[in-house]
């Protein structure tokens, strides 16, 4: 990774974030491995690492701690929660990525706010999805329409951010959407490894999306009271030349 998170420290570069990079690409390796092979034992050693390698990334980036690192939290939760089996395990796993959906949203939306387009088009296909399961989920219906909605406009907040996490906010709906086709009775084919490789993915683009961000400040820049102002012309421009109106 190249990007320099703009005044906030060094860049998300270096041997250290590297490293996590690649032990976060063995662990997706094994955990993939696991799937495919239908091996719980597998899964068990390495999908439980996946969030917390990129979180220990995020963190040697130079991040403080902030919503998206509180969501990689709720995400390791979530997926140990659904290595158990069982309806009560699926639904504990559904409330944990619920944290990491709403912990994600929060940190978008104070960086900024998304195009009005982005969160009505996901708006629609939250509806049309919802509408299209409704009658295939059973008790599951308003749990799902819950998480849905919180995934959804998480997804359409990424849009505010960069076009990374837009795309990883779009994968997490899109490995949730596949999810969900289960829980309604379909399995495509290699659907185990679809909904991970996608989760993976999502994962490491809102991650390292998060990090690489922009600095967007809303209103005019702060001036700092212990620096001399410049002093303007009536055209706007300063005199010593450092910005222009």
């Amino acid at each position: 990774m190249n990007s320099t998170r703009a005044g906030l420290g060094r860049p998300a570069s270096g041997v250290v974030g590297r490293w996590w990079l690649g032990l976060f690409g063995l662990a997706a390796a094994v955990e993939l491995t696991g799937v495919a092979l239908d091996a719980p034992a597998v899964q068990w050693a390495a999908k439980p690492l996946l969030a917390p390698l990129l979180l220990g990334w995020l963190l040697a980036a130079g991040r403080r701690w902030d919503p998206v690192a509180t969501g990689l939290v709720c995400a390791t939760a979530g997926d140990v929660a659904l290595l158990v089996p069982g309806s009560t395990a699926f639904l504990l796993g559904m409330g944990c990525f619920l944290g990491t959906q709403v912990a994600f949203l929060t940190a978008f939306l104070r960086h900024r706010r998304p195009p009005a387009p982005a969160v009505a088009g996901y708006l629609a296909m939250w509806v049309a999805g919802n509408a299209l399961l409704w009658g295939r989920l059973g008790d599951l219906r308003l749990p799902v329409l819950g998480y849905s909605l919180a995934l959804t406009l998480m997804a359409a907040a990424g849009w505010g951010v960069s076009r990374r996490v837009a795309a990883g906010g779009a994968l997490f709906l899109l490995s949730d959407l596949l999810i969900g086709v289960e829980a309604t009775g379909v399995r495509l084919p290699g659907h185990g490894l679809w909904v991970m490789t996608t989760y993976l993915a999502a994962l490491l683009l809102i991650t390292t999306g998060w990090a690489g961000r922009r600095q967007h400040r809303v209103g005019p820049p702060r001036v700092d009271p212990a620096q001399p102002r410049a002093a303007t012309s009536d055209s706007g421009a300063t005199v010593d030349g450092r910005s222009l109106t």
